[in-house]
């Protein structure tokens, strides 16, 4: 691998990650910029066409996956936000998540002091913060600390509350420790047979495995992702740093994206939701928790809907 230093038309110095096309099993290219505190946030920028009248200086669009998720799985939908909306879209890795940096703080504040800085190094304003489950507490974190300029919001199956976790994640982080701890690994399918034990659902286990690499050395595969940290993590993933909607409010227009079939937005945290964010709507999703691949159409003009008329 080796890197290369481009101008954009924004004027700012991009570092890009060029991968070597002929070798296997490689990445695409990616983009990072690394941030004052040390953190490396890695993204891919996804473009309106080139023929649409897109406007200058249209504001862009940070979307956010969610816990051991990476901006692969926002990729499709980010291509057709930028064409739909005419608007950049960047797809990023949030700290210790798919080629971002690893660091041993993993919370809230932390994940929205990187995205604070990103969004200044790159000179981005008036943005529409998109974040799911994990990326959803990290953009409302980020609204509601009003270090920087944020447009629109679009919560996806979260609330601005301290709320436990599905018992799930604890399963997938046994299973992903002992594929760590299972010795000469070569192939995902191996590791999926493992991951089986705790997870029935194939497109799960799939999704969980997209953090697996092959080491050039070894053949082995290992994650990419530091285990141990998101394990210690958990219990911060279920809290919310905003406790009282008086100290803290978002005044713009706030879009949450919920699953009928989940229970992270019951009806019963309306009040509290609509006392931190006044401008909020809801747009009801029938689907789980993982919102954007079980129903991806849906959600695509939940967002489109909301955003089409708003600068």
């Amino acid at each position: 691998m080796f890197t290369r230093r481009v101008t954009s038309c924004a004027n700012h110095a991009l570092i890009i990650s060029q991968r070597a096309a002929c070798l296997p099993n490689i990445a695409r290219a990616f983009s990072t910029t690394q941030l004052p505190n040390g953190i490396t946030i890695a993204y891919d920028l996804h473009d309106p066409p080139q023929h649409s009248h897109t406007r200058h200086n249209a504001p862009p669009i940070i979307f956010m996956h969610g816990l051991f998720g990476s901006k692969k799985n926002n990729r499709s939908m980010s291509k057709v936000f930028a064409r739909e909306l005419n608007r950049p879209v960047y797809a990023i890795d949030l700290r210790n998540h798919g080629d971002s940096s690893h660091d041993p703080r993993h919370d809230y504040t932390a994940m929205a002091e990187d995205v604070e800085a990103f969004l200044q190094q790159n000179n981005l304003k008036n943005t529409t913060l998109i974040g799911h489950s994990m990326g959803a507490k990290t953009a409302m974190t980020i609204a509601l600390r009003r270090r920087v300029p944020i447009s629109n919001l679009i919560p996806v199956d979260n609330a601005p509350i301290d709320a436990a976790l599905k018992s799930d994640f604890g399963k997938y982080i046994q299973g992903m420790r002992r594929i760590a701890d299972t010795p000469n690994i070569t192939r995902q399918s191996d590791a999926d047979k493992i991951l089986a034990d705790y997870e029935d659902a194939l497109p799960i286990r799939q999704f969980l495995l997209t953090n697996l690499v092959r080491d050039p050395e070894t053949g082995t595969q290992k994650w990419r992702i530091p285990i141990k940290t998101l394990a210690a993590a958990m219990d911060k993933m279920a809290d919310f740093p905003f406790k009282d909607p008086e100290d803290a409010r978002f005044e713009g227009p706030t879009l949450f994206v919920r699953g009928t079939k989940s229970h992270y937005v019951a009806d019963e945290m309306l009040p509290i939701i609509g006392r931190f964010f006044p401008k909020f709507e809801v747009r009801d999703v029938e689907s789980g928790h993982w919102v954007i691949s079980e129903k991806p159409e849906d959600f695509r003009r939940a967002v489109v809907d909301f955003l089409q008329d708003k600068d």
